[in-house]
């Protein structure tokens, strides 16, 4: 019975997996390997004591490691919650090819920059020691706007797909989700970039502090891209009739705490 049960699960997967497109298997993989790294980096990090700003050197690398996995799963789950209305249409499979290469190339480099800083122990972000340095901070921040870009690349290719149908309140969650990746995580991403954050460690596990500090603001930028759309599902799912109306006053919500955390950060 357990070897049945394995076999049908195996079958199962194997069917999901081979069903999906190339971009998302790749981009599936991708993630894979970024949580790969994140172990590998978190034990090479128990035995380094070195510090920078007095965080640990590793804890940067870390963080981005876990984001990008976070990040591009989270693509992928939001092409299949609108596949039935686009992984079919002529067309988005070929261009979300290209958004997926956008995403690897872009979160790749600011990955693979931070770690070697790290591994250094010198700074990525705010670097400006000599000429070098301060390009390859320039380049992360454009690798960080074309990341973001991406969201927004993929939200226009799901809304041209579906023309002419009523769209649902899921699939308006996943596209303002979305355009306020872009729009939200690029103002204070580069509000971020000029307004370097207190040193030290703030707050448990994230490390922000309560005081000058953008990174709150940034991670409700960044990560509208899952809480948006799923309020979009709960909201279809338990409110009914009212489902867009609700969907409405949560993005409304979620942008003014972005916009309070950001006036808290800059005053």
């Amino acid at each position: 019975m357990p070897t049945s049960i394995l076999s049908d699960v195996f079958m199962q997967t194997n069917l999901l997996w081979s069903s999906q497109s190339q971009a998302c298997k790749v981009l599936m993989v991708y993630g894979a390997l970024m949580c790969l790294a994140f172990f590998l980096t978190f034990w090479v990090s128990q035995s380094d004591a070195r510090t920078l700003r007095e965080v640990g050197v590793w804890i940067k690398p870390m963080k981005f490691m876990a984001a990008t996995a976070l990040f591009v799963w989270t693509t992928v789950v939001l092409v299949l919650a609108v596949q039935t209305n686009v992984a079919q249409r002529e067309g988005f499979d070929a261009t979300f090819n290209w958004i997926a290469g956008l995403i690897i190339a872009t979160s790749l480099f600011e990955v693979v920059y931070i770690t070697y800083q790290g591994a250094q122990g010198q700074p990525s972000h705010y670097n400006n020691s000599d000429a070098l340095h301060t390009l390859l901070f320039g380049l992360m921040g454009i690798a960080a706007v074309g990341l973001t870009f991406s969201q927004v690349w993929l939200a226009w290719e799901i809304w041209k797909t579906h023309g002419a149908q009523e769209i649902s309140v899921l699939t308006w969650g996943v596209l303002l989700g979305l355009v306020l990746t872009f729009v939200l995580g690029t103002v204070s991403g580069f509000l971020l970039g000029a307004h370097q954050p207190p040193a030290g460690q703030g707050l448990p596990f994230v490390g922000w502090h309560l005081h000058s500090d953008i990174r709150p603001a940034h991670f409700l930028g960044v990560h509208a891209q899952q809480i948006i759309p799923i309020a979009g599902l709960l909201a279809e799912k338990f409110a009914g009739g009212n489902a867009a109306m609700t969907l409405t006053a949560v993005t409304g919500v979620y942008v003014s705490a972005w916009l309070g955390l950001t006036a808290w950060a800059l005053n």
